[in-house]
Formats: C-alpha cells, structure tokens, sequence
C-alpha cells in the first residue's frame, strides 16, 4: 500500500497503521513543522517528506492507495474566530480537495473540528460523503470531538471502553503544582471543579482527574492552556497535565514524542490525532 499523508504532523495514521500491521510500501508525508517531522522520522525512518503541501504533484507520485489528512481547523473551530474558507490556513483544504483528485486513491480519509453546518456542508459537496462525528472520549481519556469524512466502509461509532484521566494522572511530576485554587460552587452543573486566580478562564479552570480530560491543543497559554488543570487527587492543588499524560490521551506510545522541546511536544499532540480512533477506522481497510 502507497500512503500520501497531507498535513502529517507526527504521523499519527503511520502508528495507527503500524499497530493493525497493515503493510505500508511507501509513506509520502507532506510537512513543513521541523520538530513534527524530526519525530516522524525518527520513529518511521522510512517516512519520506515532501515538504509543502501546494508543491507535491500527484504525477510525481506512483499509484496512492490511501490519502490522509487533517487540514487546518482554526479557520473552522467553534473556539476560533470562524473565518471559515477565507482563512488561509483552512484554505489548505482545497490542497486536500486538488491531491484527492490528482491520485485517486482507492481509500481517503479527512480529519476535522466540529463547525457550522455550512462549513461542514461545503467540505461534504467536495468530498462527495458525510462525515462521522467520532468523541476520542469513547477510546480514550479525552474529550476530542471530531469530524472524520473516509470511504473506508462500515466505519461507525466505536464502543465506549470507560476509560478515565485518573488511570494516566502521574504521582510525581515536575510541572508545577498551583496551591489552594478558589473553588466556586458548582450550582450550575459547571464541568470544571473550581480555578485558580480572580475569575474563571480557559487556562485557569480546574478539573476532576475522575472523568475524561478536556480537548488537547496546540495553541493557548497560561497556566493550563494546551492542557487544562487537574486537582491532585486528595489535596487542594492542581497541576497541568505531563507531556507523557498527553500522549496517553492520544494513545500515542509514551515517549513517542521525546527528542524535542517540551513546547513542541505539547504543540504535536495539540494538533495530532487520537490513534485509537483512526485505528478503530482503518480496521475496515482490505
């Protein structure tokens, strides 16, 4: 099997692939993130990068059995400012749409957020399919909603396997550890807890390690940021989650990442793909 993967990151579909043993020829990543690519490259040597995206040709390429693909959502998100096909980085759809035709491949497969419906329509009208929205939270220990078009068939919700924060939260970490957070009640059935600080922000909410952890992201600052914040079980504290907890959350190998900085690994789970999910889809392949 020839796999392009367009907007790779750290080669979340070469793990999904590599754990179903699904035998890969050639796997062509198109990837301009460095620190992305020193990691798919060190755990795929194989890989083969193509750099930009708006440079690789279908005729330059043998015959693609399977295209991946997860373009930039920040033009799309709900959290974003919904610039939706104007911003330039969700315009990096259209790469997908001009590569889908190009090589024809048997198999595709385009990743998402959740969006307008309008958004979510235009995509559908190119891609000729609806997608199915899939929660990493019925894989995972991670609330991630997202929007998965493929041709892949029978592909449906996988089942819940219950999993919880709690069974990834570290005992001894070195990130910091925020003392005393001022807990507001939650009268209005609130998702968080509690934060830190004089009001209650993204990144200064706290959560229970007992449910599922919010979205990781690749953007966002302050204390919990990327990450959320989590009271330590049994004690009025609370810390961001580790670098490895996040990559239990994507059912990424722990350790994958390792090999950059911090920041960076933060950055590449925030972008990348939950595997078990894309693996519950590619199980379908033939």
């Amino acid at each position: 099997m020839n796999v392009l993967s367009l907007f790779d990151g750290m080669s979340c579909g070469q793990i999904a692939l590599d754990q179903l043993g699904i035998k890969v020829g050639n796997y062509y990543a198109a990837e301009i993130d460095k620190d992305a690519m020193k990691i798919a490259k060190k755990n795929y040597p194989n890989t083969i990068h193509l750099g930009d995206v708006t440079k690789v040709k279908g005729s330059d390429l043998p015959k693609i059995d399977l295209l991946l693909g997860g373009s930039p959502c920040q033009g799309f998100s709900f959290a974003g400012k919904q610039l939706n096909f104007n911003d330039p980085r969700s315009a990096l759809f259209f790469e997908y749409v001009r590569l889908l035709k190009e090589t024809n491949p048997k198999y595709f497969l385009l990743e998402n957020v959740r969006m307008k419906k309008e958004y979510q329509d235009v995509i559908s009208n190119h891609l000729g399919i609806e997608p199915i929205m899939i929660n990493s939270a019925l894989v995972s220990a991670q609330n991630r909603v997202r929007l998965y078009w493929t041709n892949i068939p029978n592909v449906k919700e996988p089942k819940d396997i219950g999993i919880t924060l709690e069974s990834l939260f570290e005992c001894n970490t070195e990130e910091q550890i925020y003392s005393e957070p001022y807990y507001k009640k939650n009268t209005k059935q609130l998702s968080y807890i509690g934060y830190i600080g004089k009001s209650p922000k993204q990144a200064t909410k706290v959560f229970s390690v007992n449910g599922k952890s919010v979205c990781l992201t690749a953007l966002g600052g302050g204390q919990g940021g990327k990450t959320g914040l989590y009271e330590i079980p049994n004690t009025r504290t609370c810390r961001k989650l580790t670098v490895t907890e996040c990559e239990g959350l994507q059912t990424v190998p722990i350790n994958y990442t390792e090999g950059v900085s911090k920041t960076a690994r933060y950055k590449m789970l925030g972008n990348g793909w939950t595997v078990e999910v894309i693996k519950h889809i590619f199980k379908n392949i033939k």
